[in-house]
Protein backbone atom coordinates (compact mmCIF):
# COMPACT_ATOMS: atom_id res chain seq x y z
CA UNK A 1 0.00 0.00 0.00
CA UNK A 2 1.53 3.21 -1.27
CA UNK A 3 0.90 6.00 1.14
CA UNK A 4 2.13 9.38 1.31
CA UNK A 5 1.68 11.28 4.34
CA UNK A 6 3.92 8.95 6.23
CA UNK A 7 7.80 9.62 7.11
CA UNK A 8 10.65 6.70 6.79
CA UNK A 9 10.09 4.13 10.03
CA UNK A 10 14.24 5.56 10.29
CA UNK A 11 12.51 8.74 12.07
CA UNK A 12 10.29 6.93 14.47
CA UNK A 13 13.45 6.22 17.12
CA UNK A 14 14.30 10.10 16.94
CA UNK A 15 10.31 11.07 17.38
CA UNK A 16 10.16 8.49 20.75
CA UNK A 17 13.87 9.88 21.92
CA UNK A 18 12.10 13.52 21.53
CA UNK A 19 8.42 12.34 22.65
CA UNK A 20 10.29 11.05 25.59
CA UNK A 21 12.54 13.74 26.39
CA UNK A 22 9.93 16.50 26.10
CA UNK A 23 7.26 14.07 28.61
CA UNK A 24 9.84 13.92 31.26
CA UNK A 25 10.74 17.70 31.51
CA UNK A 26 7.58 18.23 31.04
CA UNK A 27 6.12 15.98 34.01
CA UNK A 28 9.39 17.42 35.97
CA UNK A 29 8.16 21.15 35.49
CA UNK A 30 4.55 20.37 36.22
CA UNK A 31 5.82 18.63 39.52
CA UNK A 32 8.08 21.52 40.56
CA UNK A 33 6.06 24.26 39.66
CA UNK A 34 6.47 26.83 37.25
CA UNK A 35 8.28 28.81 40.13
CA UNK A 36 11.11 26.14 41.02
CA UNK A 37 14.44 27.49 41.56
CA UNK A 38 16.08 24.30 40.01
CA UNK A 39 15.32 25.27 36.06
CA UNK A 40 15.41 29.25 37.19
CA UNK A 41 18.82 28.44 38.36
CA UNK A 42 20.60 25.34 36.99
CA UNK A 43 19.28 25.66 33.23
CA UNK A 44 17.79 29.01 32.39
CA UNK A 45 20.15 31.34 33.74
CA UNK A 46 23.36 29.00 32.68
CA UNK A 47 22.05 28.25 29.04
CA UNK A 48 20.15 31.68 28.57
CA UNK A 49 16.46 29.51 27.91
CA UNK A 50 14.01 31.76 29.06
CA UNK A 51 11.50 29.52 26.59
CA UNK A 52 12.04 26.38 28.77
CA UNK A 53 8.18 25.70 28.28
CA UNK A 54 8.26 25.98 24.74
CA UNK A 55 10.89 24.23 23.74
CA UNK A 56 9.41 21.30 25.86
CA UNK A 57 5.87 21.96 24.04
CA UNK A 58 7.97 21.66 20.56
CA UNK A 59 9.83 18.02 21.85
CA UNK A 60 6.51 16.63 22.72
CA UNK A 61 4.43 17.85 19.67
CA UNK A 62 7.65 16.70 16.83
CA UNK A 63 8.35 13.74 18.61
CA UNK A 64 4.73 12.85 18.99
CA UNK A 65 4.15 14.02 15.18
CA UNK A 66 7.68 11.73 14.17
CA UNK A 67 6.36 8.83 16.32
CA UNK A 68 2.44 8.55 15.00
CA UNK A 69 3.38 9.58 11.32
CA UNK A 70 5.94 7.26 10.40
CA UNK A 71 5.72 3.72 8.23
CA UNK A 72 5.82 0.75 10.97
CA UNK A 73 8.52 -1.84 9.21
CA UNK A 74 6.19 -4.02 7.54
CA UNK A 75 3.14 -1.12 6.15
CA UNK A 76 0.40 -3.29 4.92
CA UNK A 77 -3.49 -2.43 4.72
CA UNK A 78 -4.20 -3.97 8.16
CA UNK A 79 -1.30 -1.16 9.86
CA UNK A 80 -3.21 1.37 7.43
CA UNK A 81 -6.54 0.61 8.59
CA UNK A 82 -5.36 0.53 12.26
CA UNK A 83 -3.64 3.67 12.03
CA UNK A 84 -7.11 5.19 10.51
CA UNK A 85 -9.20 3.83 13.18
CA UNK A 86 -6.73 5.07 15.93
CA UNK A 87 -6.81 8.75 14.41
CA UNK A 88 -10.73 8.64 14.61
CA UNK A 89 -11.24 7.33 17.32
CA UNK A 90 -8.23 9.71 19.27
CA UNK A 91 -10.01 12.64 17.87
CA UNK A 92 -13.67 11.59 19.22
CA UNK A 93 -12.33 10.51 22.69
CA UNK A 94 -10.42 13.89 22.80
CA UNK A 95 -13.53 15.98 22.00
CA UNK A 96 -15.52 13.92 24.08
CA UNK A 97 -12.93 14.80 26.81
CA UNK A 98 -12.96 18.46 26.26
CA UNK A 99 -16.64 18.84 26.49
CA UNK A 100 -16.91 17.22 30.02
CA UNK A 101 -13.81 19.41 30.92
CA UNK A 102 -15.99 22.50 29.50
CA UNK A 103 -19.11 21.69 31.41
CA UNK A 104 -17.63 20.52 34.70
CA UNK A 105 -14.43 22.83 35.01
CA UNK A 106 -14.00 26.82 35.16
CA UNK A 107 -11.18 29.59 34.76
CA UNK A 108 -7.45 28.63 35.82
CA UNK A 109 -8.29 24.88 36.16
CA UNK A 110 -10.11 24.92 32.45
CA UNK A 111 -7.46 26.98 30.89
CA UNK A 112 -4.90 24.17 32.69
CA UNK A 113 -6.83 21.87 30.67
CA UNK A 114 -6.86 23.61 27.33
CA UNK A 115 -2.69 23.68 27.43
CA UNK A 116 -3.08 19.72 27.73
CA UNK A 117 -5.22 19.67 25.18
CA UNK A 118 -2.80 20.84 22.60
CA UNK A 119 -1.41 17.25 23.54
CA UNK A 120 -3.88 14.98 24.10
CA UNK A 121 -4.93 14.20 20.16
CA UNK A 122 -1.46 12.76 19.40
CA UNK A 123 -1.22 10.86 22.41
CA UNK A 124 -4.51 9.11 22.21
CA UNK A 125 -3.98 8.24 18.69
CA UNK A 126 -0.37 6.97 19.83
CA UNK A 127 -1.23 4.94 22.90
CA UNK A 128 -4.35 3.52 21.01
CA UNK A 129 -2.57 2.51 17.86
CA UNK A 130 0.30 1.06 19.69
CA UNK A 131 -2.17 -0.73 21.37
CA UNK A 132 -3.97 -1.89 18.82
CA UNK A 133 -0.78 -3.42 17.28
CA UNK A 134 0.51 -5.22 19.77
CA UNK A 135 -2.91 -6.91 20.47
CA UNK A 136 -3.06 -7.80 16.79
CA UNK A 137 0.39 -9.79 17.62
CA UNK A 138 -0.51 -11.40 20.46
CA UNK A 139 -3.71 -12.26 18.87
CA UNK A 140 -1.34 -14.02 15.94
CA UNK A 141 0.59 -15.83 18.69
Amino acid sequence: MKVNYLLPNKYKMVGWCLFSIGAIAGIITNILGPDNTFFDENIIKNFGFEFLDELIAIFIIVGGLLVGFTKEKIEDEFIYKLRNESLVWATIFNYIVLLVSTILFYEGVFLTIIIYNMFTPLLFFIIRFNFLKFKSRSDEE
